[in-house]
């Protein structure tokens, strides 16, 4: 099941990032009742961009998160075969997406919140999870190896992700969300708009990964509120 899952998911540039198996008195989140296992479903560089891009050109240009909702149709798509139930991040009420990450993959936080991962850096996300409650689906994800990847964070000399920022949005007591906001939306934030946050580009780990400057630039609009190229 888990191959097949896999190789469903990569027609549409997506990965399975891990999945585990609730213990049999651990307490499942309220948007997870009856659900005895997880499988995350998400993606490492920018593999998924140009089957957004496709699926983006035959829908309405109004059409409200996009993103999301090419998500959701992808991966339910998926559930749907496999007998599972598929939930998005943005799903209420909200799901510990994050919480899960790091139990499956081993992964901690950076300095800009974003999971260091040991290969793919800061260019990574998690775009759904796959809910199962089938006895036979839960023994195969229960066999799921775990990893417990070194932090990449913890040899990086200088960190040079919290000083790229022109309006210092990140440091060491957390992220100036507004402060952010307001020079993304300013006319001297052209270059965050249009190549991406550059305390993320600052980065040296998973270069090799880096989202393409049209998927950063969606990215960006997307969080300032404005409208998307």
């Amino acid at each position: 099941m888990i191959a097949e899952i896999s190789s469903q998911l990569a027609e549409n540039g997506l990965i399975l990032r891990g999945g585990f198996a609730f213990e049999p008195d651990e307490k499942v989140p309220a948007g997870a009742a009856g659900v005895r296992a997880v499988l995350l479903v998400g993606h490492g560089g920018a593999t998924i961009w140009p089957h957004f891009e496709a699926w983006r050109e035959r829908q309405a240009p109004d059409l409200a998160d996009p993103l999301d909702t090419w998500s959701r149709e992808v991966i339910g798509a998926v559930a749907g075969r496999f007998g599972a139930r598929a939930v998005s991040p943005s799903d209420r009420p909200y799901l510990p997406f994050q919480k899960w990450a790091t139990r499956t993959e081993g992964l901690r936080p950076s300095p800009l919140g974003i999971l260091m991962h040991p290969e793919f850096g800061l260019w990574h996300a998690y775009r759904g999870a796959l809910l199962f409650g089938d006895a036979l689906a839960v023994r195969e994800i229960a066999a799921l190896p775990g990893q417990a990847p070194i932090h990449l964070c913890d040899g990086c000399d200088g960190k040079p992700c919290l000083h790229a920022c022109p309006v210092g949005a990140y440091s060491g007591s957390g992220f100036a969300y507004e402060q952010c906001l307001g020079h993304v939306r300013s006319d001297a934030g052209h270059v965050c708009r249009e190549t991406g946050c550059l305390d993320r580009m600052a980065c040296p780990f998973g270069e090799a990964y880096r989202y393409s400057r049209a998927q950063q630039a969606f990215h960006m609009a997307a969080f300032a509120g404005l409208a998307a190229g």
